[in-house]
């Protein structure tokens, strides 16, 4: 599919460039993932693309002090789930907010495309640990 065809799946909202496949990050997703950083100075952001029933591996993110993620949905239908928790579906406009330490994921539904803008919280030593890959059985919730 290419990104005109990908932007039509997303809808009117998806404004920000879907980008190149996520090469440099495939082995933490289950599916194809497409990634555009929108700014890597001061705060990262990245908007991130997830085809039907994509999503990332289990990860936390660490930090001394601040850090953690920002995800600003802006497209398609998808889940967030922390460590320990139920998974809870996320819509356009949708905010959540991760702090430092949580073990999580995020990811599209299995029959939509879905987009949202991580951003980086800065922090001291602030770093990214990728952990198992979710399950079939975690997934289907």
């Amino acid at each position: 599919m290419n990104k005109e065809q990908i932007k039509k799946e997303l809808g009117p909202r998806a404004v920000f460039d879907i980008g190149e496949e996520n090469s440099a990050f495939a082995q933490f997703f289950v599916g194809q993932s497409y990634l555009s950083m929108l700014t890597t100075e001061g705060v990262p952001i990245g908007n991130v693309t997830f085809e039907p029933g994509c999503r990332n591996n289990w990860h936390i993110h660490h930090a001394k002090s601040g850090g953690g993620q920002i995800l600003l949905c802006t497209a398609g239908r998808g889940y967030y789930q922390e460590w320990g928790k139920e998974a809870q579906e996320l819509h356009p406009g949708d905010v959540v907010v991760i702090p430092a330490g949580v073990k999580h994921w995020h990811g599209a539904a299995p029959d939509s495309w879905f987009a949202h803008l991580a951003v980086e919280v800065p922090g001291e030593d602030a770093r990214n640990e990728w952990l198992e890959a979710v399950s079939d059985e975690e997934y289907s919730f």
